[in-house]
């Protein structure tokens, strides 16, 4: 009798305790992935911008100066600036021609160098090998062979330094349409603005004595 009772007794106790786990399944809390979205990253046009036209001036000179123009069209035709940029415009294509209008007359100089250096060469060349000046070269009016060399010397020393000059207006080109296409996403606009407020500097000329003097002065904050 008294197995029947306990055994009755744990199947109430039993059926009690599952009774008491709820029935439907919890729900999750949704709004903490809400939370941990990752904000939107940021893109830095100007560097964007400042890459595309490095490449492009890299390619063919001018070719940087080109996508800039277009940048500017760009922006005229969405109306994110006021006006056509008409001054805007015309100093970009100012710089491309400049750009070539250079290049030009450097390459002619090189021509030019090039073509007079070769030839005091070949009458230097021919006064060793004869003795005598060269009736078709057009140099009999040096008869010194010193003044041949000299010549000679300067028209190579010329030719160099239009070839630096070359690479030079090559690297500035591809300097301008970067510097160009950075600053057109630099922002100048009416929040730029400065403060000057005063400050303590601290020196140490005394610092051998452990101790530091301070000096008064004024801090420059800029806000961009």
């Amino acid at each position: 009798m008294r197995a029947i009772l306990l055994s009755v007794l744990c199947c109430s106790v039993f059926a009690i305790a599952k009774a008491q786990n709820p029935a439907t399944p919890v729900k999750q809390d949704t709004t903490a992935k809400l939370d941990t979205i990752a904000p939107a990253k940021y893109v830095n046009q100007g560097r964007i911008a400042g890459k595309k036209a490095v490449y492009r001036s890299l390619i063919f000179p001018g070719l940087g100066q080109m996508y800039n123009y277009g940048l500017v069209v760009d922006d005229v035709k969405a109306g994110r600036t006021q006006g056509k940029r008409i001054g805007q415009k015309m100093y970009i294509i100012g710089k491309i021609g400049a750009i070539y209008a250079g290049g030009t007359l450097l390459v002619m100089s090189y021509i030019d160098n090039n073509n007079n250096y070769n030839r005091f060469l070949r009458e230097l060349q021919y006064r060793q090998l004869y003795k005598k000046p060269d009736p078709d070269n057009g140099l009999t009016q040096y008869p010194d062979v010193n003044a041949l060399t000299v010549a000679k010397n300067i028209y190579k020393r010329n030719r160099e330094i239009v070839i630096i000059s070359l690479v030079g207006l090559y690297g500035l080109n591809v300097l301008d349409a970067f510097v160009t296409a950075r600053l057109k996403y630099f922002n100048v606009d009416e929040t730029l603005s400065f403060k000057i407020s005063p400050t303590a500097i601290h020196t140490n000329a005394n610092s051998m004595y452990g101790f530091n003097q301070i000096a008064p002065g004024l801090k420059l904050t800029l806000k961009l």
